[in-house]
Order: structure tokens, then sequence, then C-alpha cells
């Protein structure tokens, strides 16, 4: 993520990108977005020489009203990562997940206390976050511990890198490689355009290898749509400015539908004489059931789950082959948070580092 600067100078910034293309950039291309020291991961053949590449510039170009020259002279700088096709590809079939394991990945005694220590650096902006979007401050201290470890982790390899890969190259396969590969030449498209407007130097953001930027790991198309300037100081910074992220995660999480004062989960237990765990599961984690047909299907929500007004959706958590799965109750506010990362391990990761650091805050 780049800070929103003034345009870059056209023909300098044009200049400057051929030259990388050549290599005489190849040291400037190692410099981190932020004062942070990154290793970037190497890249190898440049695209510059790909046909199917320059002929996406040209329509990125002509779309988005861009100098036809930067937009080929930048995806034509950008190199293959070789190991980030095989990233993408899902598990081999049959492999039973683990939520305990899944959960011991994000959640332990390092990531709680950096969490209090961010919590308690940036007090005042959670608050304002949470009074001006609903987003409870637990939420949005779960989602950037569970994403960066409050920006401990952000990435190393160049998003120009990772983005192009992923667009040019993905691995055909994996099941929905059509779709993916759209959706990353559109994270392209995005970042070039919001580059175009606010960068000298669209090869130095620096990312995870799906090309996610920032605190919050936010993809381009979401900078583009949901970041905010929570500061007021002109600019969005994503990587080093902590209001802006707190801002932007929950001005995410309010665009996707976020309830204030709905609880995400709801614990719940089964009546096994009526239950009917195969019609409750079909939906996924997408709500589709009232409290009463939930309990009619034999799954009863604990506490306040019986009087929920919305609609609810069964949560299956597997533990390995050799223990029972957990059960929750999700709401419409579980849904949302799969939609930063659309994995229901994930929601509950976010949900439970939250409330960590939320109770060492408390002690």
């Amino acid at each position: 993520m780049r800070s929103f600067l003034p345009a870059p100078r056209r023909a300098a910034a044009v200049a400057l990108l051929a030259a990388c293309c050549a290599g005489s950039m190849a040291a400037q291309a190692q410099k981190a977005p932020s004062a942070r020291s990154v290793k970037t991961v190497a890249g190898s053949t440049p695209y510059a020489t790909r046909d199917d590449a320059m002929r996406f510039a040209d329509e990125v170009a002509e779309r988005r009203g861009l100098d036809r020259e930067w937009v080929r002279a930048t995806i034509g700088s950008a190199r293959f990562l070789p190991n980030v096709p095989r990233l993408m590809l899902p598990g081999p079939a049959g492999t039973v997940k683990n939520w305990q394991a899944y959960r011991s990945r994000f959640i332990d005694a390092t990531r709680i206390a950096a969490g209090v220590r961010f919590w308690r650096s940036n007090a005042d902006t959670l608050a304002r976050a949470e009074a001006m979007y609903g987003v409870p401050a637990e939420i949005i201290v779960g989602i950037i511990g569970v994403e960066t470890i409050y920006g401990r982790n952000m990435g190393n390899f160049r998003v120009i890198d990772a983005l192009a890969t992923l667009s040019f190259d993905f691995p055909q396969a994996h099941p929905r490689a059509a779709e993916r590969e759209a959706f990353f030449r559109g994270e392209l498209e995005s970042f070039l355009s919001t580059e175009s407007r606010t960068s000298d130097n669209p090869l130095l953001p620096v990312g995870s290898y799906a090309g996610a930027m920032g605190m919050p790991q936010f993809m381009p198309s979401s900078i583009a749509k949901y970041a905010i300037d929570f500061d007021g100081d002109g600019r969005i910074d994503l990587v080093d400015n902590p209001a802006d992220v707190v801002g932007s995660v929950a001005s995410y999480f309010k665009a996707f539908g976020w309830t204030p004062g709905m609880p995400a989960t709801y614990p719940v237990h089964f009546e096994e004489a009526r239950l009917k765990k195969a019609l409750l599961l079909a939906p996924d984690i997408l709500p589709s059931f009232s409290a009463d047909s939930f309990v009619a299907a034999g799954a009863i929500p604990e506490g306040e789950g019986l009087r929920h007004k919305g609609l609810l959706a069964l949560i299956e958590l597997q533990n390995g082959a050799d223990a029972a799965p957990t059960y929750v109750a999700g709401t419409r506010n579980f849904y949302v948070i799969t939609r930063y990362n659309w994995s229901s391990y994930y929601a509950m990761s976010v949900l439970d580092l939250g409330q960590e650091v939320k109770a060492a805050m408390e002690q």
C-alpha cells in the first residue's frame, strides 16, 4: 500500500520504469515502501517478453484512461515468481481440517501481547472507529493480529510481481482457475489505476504472495473501495499509520453489512432425536435459518441465541480425524467476517484472538 501522493510526472515515470525493465533499477526495486527493512523475494523472467501481458496492458490503459507506455513499462517490469502458483493450489482431496491446530497458529502469548500493545497505543482511535462504524474494537484488533501480527509480517513479495504472476500464470490445475485468474487480473488493474495516481514508482510496494498489502492485508480493489484517511492528514497509509488501518478495517466491515450490537456466534447444542445436520450444513456459512427453524431441525442456540431476530448458520469446525467437530451458530456478523477471508476457521480465529486480547487488557 502506498500513501496518496500527487500524481507522478509521466515522462520521468515511464523512463524510470523502462530502465528498471532493462535491469538498471534492480537495487532500487528492492527497497520497501516504508522505513521497515524488507528483503524482497526476487522474480525471474520479466513480463515485457510476454505478448499476453502486453495486450492486457494496452487494454487496461484504454479502459482506465492511463498512459499506455507507463502501463506497458510497469507490467513489463514485473517478474514471474516461480513458487507463487503452487501456493494457490488447494490441499489434497480428503484432507481433514483441524480447528485446534489452525487456532494455535494465530492465538498464542506472543500475538496476544502484541495485541494488547496495539490496543493500548491506539485506544482512542479504536473507540472512535467503533462509535463511527459500529465495529467492536476487539474485531478490528483480531483482524490486524491474525493478518500481520500488527504489522510485523506484511509480506516480502513485490506486489507487481505477485499480481502479474497470478494474472498470467495462474495454475490451471486449480478447480476454479479461470475465475481466479480473472480475479487477479482485476486486482492488477486496480493496483495500476491507484499507483498511477498516488506513486512515483509502482515497483516498490511489497505484500503477500497474493498481492495483499499493509497491516490489514487489503487487496488493491479493497484499498480503492474501503481504505480511508482516518486521521485526516490528507493521505491513506496502511503500512505505517495505525489510524488509517483501524478506520479502513472498520469501513470494510460496515460496507459488508456489519450490524452493531449483534453477536457473531452463539453456543449451540443438539437434540439428536430430531437433528437434521445435513440440512443445517447445506448452506455452509451463509445464514439461512431463523432461530425457530434452527430449533425445529434439532440445533438449539443457547442464551440469547433463542431470541435472535436474524438468520443463523450452523458452523462446523473439524478437529481432525479422531475428535468430534466443534459447532457454533453463526449470525450475519460471522458471515461478514468471512468476507475478509472466506473461511469459518479464519473467522473464528479473528473472534477468539480479539476476545483473548480484550481479556488480557482487563487483567
